[in-house]
């Protein structure tokens, strides 16, 4: 099969707390970090964009709030959330400045996925990050998330994130090694799956135990929910075990592993996301000139807009018309419908001068538009 690593452009990285932390002492694993900082050098120097998103903050911190080994309430994982998060960075930070790679910390809820602003607040910081050659270090909000909003894993996090930036690939790094047909370590006859192209009933039913007497294989049930968001956004996903230094190069060296296939590549996936799946909440209506470079693979720029119709939010979807009227394609517009009006049919270095502040130069980015006869250039 070929290496997913290899012919990746931008890795997603999910770490676990088991991996980070020595359990029985509540320490920081830094000689595994140090390991892990080194394989993300080595991935850079083949000119990836990588992403981490970390566990660890409660882990680290909660010898500070208690010495007891009981389940922490709400209140307290978030106090020791806010503790172990500053030692967490400090180390990231400093086993990746090492090689002069620069880090970011930013902090999520399962709010920032939903909510449309802070989705695409987040999608465009994140962005922006790794265009910039920083590697962003995510993990949930613990401290401010309450039971409702929390992703409660950062499996399903990891994923969000990788649908977020079109990711190719999503690496989980945990104590397993893969998906198996009963739980290896109470079935010594459970099967390893080294491959996965669909999630099926029978795959769901293999990681919640329902195949093996009830007995779930720990954790796995939010690694196929995960696997399921990665591989919907055309991402495909590796489920193996980290507990080995250097993990991603044991990976590409042959360590066992499964890998969910995803059919589709994330800029198609996005695409028919587009076309298929969201509501129309305006029109924008084009010239000749921007339908041609829209053909050509271009983004929409304002100068090319003819009228705006309706009323719309930063993010939304809006019809594309041609100045016929006749619907060419759809798409996501960067600004809200009264914004798109003060800027349409405008160069795009009067932006800022039309709307008090700089905001992106195309109304609508190629990447976020689908037109009717597919022939938009993919390049």
């Amino acid at each position: 099969m070929t290496n997913l690593v290899d012919v990746a452009k931008t890795i997603v990285i999910k770490v676990g707390s088991s991996l980070m932390v020595n359990q029985e002492k509540g320490d920081l694993r830094e000689g595994w970090l140090k390991s892990l900082a080194e394989d993300v050098y080595e991935l850079r120097q083949r000119e990836k964009q990588v992403v981490i998103v970390t566990s660890g903050s409660v882990a680290l911190g909660r010898k500070y709030i208690t010495t007891t080994k009981r389940p922490l309430k709400l209140e307290e994982k978030q106090a020791a959330a806010a503790c172990g998060q500053p030692k967490l960075m400090h180390k990231y930070q400093e086993f990746l400045g090492k090689n002069d790679i620069p880090v970011a910390q930013v902090l999520l809820t399962v709010f920032d996925s939903e909510n449309r602003r802070n989705y695409l607040n987040a999608k465009n910081t994140l962005e922006t990050l790794l265009a910039n050659g920083v590697v962003p270090i995510i993990n949930e909000n613990d401290t401010v998330a309450t039971e409702e909003l929390r992703f409660g894993d950062n499996d399903r996090l990891a994923a969000r994130v990788a649908q977020m930036i079109s990711a190719d690939l999503l690496i989980l790094f945990s104590d397993v090694d893969g998906l198996y047909t009963g739980n290896p370590r109470l079935d010594d006859k459970a099967r390893h799956i080294p491959e996965v192209r669909e999630i099926t009933r029978h795959i769901e039913d293999m990681a919640s135990g329902a195949l093996s007497d009830g007995v779930g294989s720990g954790g796995m049930v939010t690694k196929i929910e995960a696997a399921k968001i990665a591989m919907s956004g055309g991402c495909s996903m590796i489920l193996a075990s980290g507990k080995e230094k250097h993990p991603v190069i044991e990976l590409e060296r042959g360590a066992k592993h499964t890998v969910f296939l995803s059919h589709e590549n994330p800029h198609s996936a996005r695409k028919s996301w587009i076309a298929s799946s969201l509501q129309i909440s305006g029109e924008v209506i084009i010239d000749d000139g921007a339908l041609n470079a829209l053909k050509n693979g271009k983004s929409l720029l304002p100068a090319g807009v003819l009228d705006v119709i309706g009323k719309f939010d930063r993010g939304d979807t809006v019809a594309i018309k041609n100045s016929r009227l006749e619907k060419v394609g759809v798409g996501l517009c960067a600004y809200a419908s009264d914004e798109a009006r003060l800027i349409m049919g405008q160069k795009t270095k009067d932006i800022e001068s039309m709307i008090g502040f700089s905001g992106r130069s195309e109304l609508i980015h190629r990447d976020n538009l689908v037109l009717a006869d597919g022939k938009e250039d993919a390049s």
